[in-house]
């Protein structure tokens, strides 16, 4: 094993949409964090959920149609 840890990271149009989406996720017990938005994908400030590969597919299920997702990138490193 290469000892890389690799996570999701779920952007949103606004901030109020990210904190709409947490709530969601937190209802649900998904787990998951609210973190900056990471430098190598934006230098805008803002705030953005972070997860494991494993809970990609439950995520987006459980916020389709509820929340404008923006993009999701993999993060590895």
């Amino acid at each position: 094993m290469n000892g890389q840890v690799s996570y999701f990271v779920m952007l949103f149009k606004t901030m109020s949409h990210a904190l709409k989406a947490e709530k969601i996720l937190r209802h649900e017990q998904l787990p998951h964090k609210l973190i900056p938005i990471p430098k190598q994908i934006s230098s805008d400030c803002g705030i953005c959920l972070r997860f494991a590969p494993q809970y990609r597919d439950p995520i987006e299920a459980c916020l389709n149609n509820k929340v404008e997702i923006e993009h999701i990138h993999l993060i590895v490193g």
